[in-house]
């Protein structure tokens, strides 16, 4: 197999933004009186705001008229948050590097809007480094569809089993792993031994940790 181009996930893989997320989303969702646990909110993690807000609001019978307000609000909220506060997460430097050495076309694929994604990478100094970027927010379907990563590549003019995509998130491995690409996933440290990321081509604790052994195995 000949890999040619790496697509990234955004949030929670390059920017440690998943808590400002839940941030706002907890703010937000405060005002409608939903409170989520932990595991609640991670089994929408991934999803787009809209269907994020969709499925709660649904489950806690919230008027359909105060969903766009809803996803307005978290939206706004994320974009100062980020802003604000955005991390960048382990190892993007030297990930973007190795790709670039390699000759490799780089795109992202997110399921956030592309006003975030372009403050993200205003944020995070790789622009440069960038062919395409993708985002779902008008998508028919969001993750874990494939539409994003597969619209990702054809405007990298790559085919699907050409790609590496690079996720944090379980609706997002779904999404690559039914785009017919190469995955690998980067869990946050409290998701890492979770069985269910067998499913994933390669498991790494960090982006600093793939290497030229990690991309031969992925080849072979």
């Amino acid at each position: 197999m000949h890999l040619t181009t790496v697509i990234f996930d955004m949030d929670g893989l390059l920017i440690d933004s998943e808590p400002l997320w839940k941030e706002a989303a907890q703010e937000i969702f405060g005002q409608y009186n939903i409170v989520l646990n932990d595991a609640q909110y991670l089994s929408t993690t991934g999803l787009r705001t809209r269907e994020f807000v969709s499925w709660w609001f649904t489950k806690h019978k919230i008027n359909e008229n105060e969903y766009s307000l809803a996803e307005e609000k978290i939206l706004k909220s994320v974009m100062q948050k980020v802003q604000a506060r955005g991390k960048v997460m382990p190892g993007v430097t030297h990930i973007f590097n190795f790709f670039r050495e390699q000759n490799f076309k780089i795109g992202i694929a997110s399921s956030s809007s592309i006003s975030l994604i372009n403050l993200v990478v205003e944020m995070l100094g790789i622009k440069d480094y960038l062919h395409a970027i993708a985002s779902a927010e008008t998508l028919m379907n969001g993750k874990p569809h494939p539409q994003v990563y597969l619209n990702c590549a054809t405007a990298l003019g790559s085919t699907p089993t050409e790609c590496i995509c690079f996720e944090d998130s379980f609706n997002g491995m779904i999404a690559v792993l039914a785009a017919r690409m190469q995955c690998v996933v980067v869990p946050s440290y409290h998701q890492y031994k979770e069985e269910r990321w067998s499913a994933a081509n390669l498991k790494l604790s960090s982006l600093q940790n793939f290497n030229q052994l990690h991309l031969n195995l992925l080849e072979s």
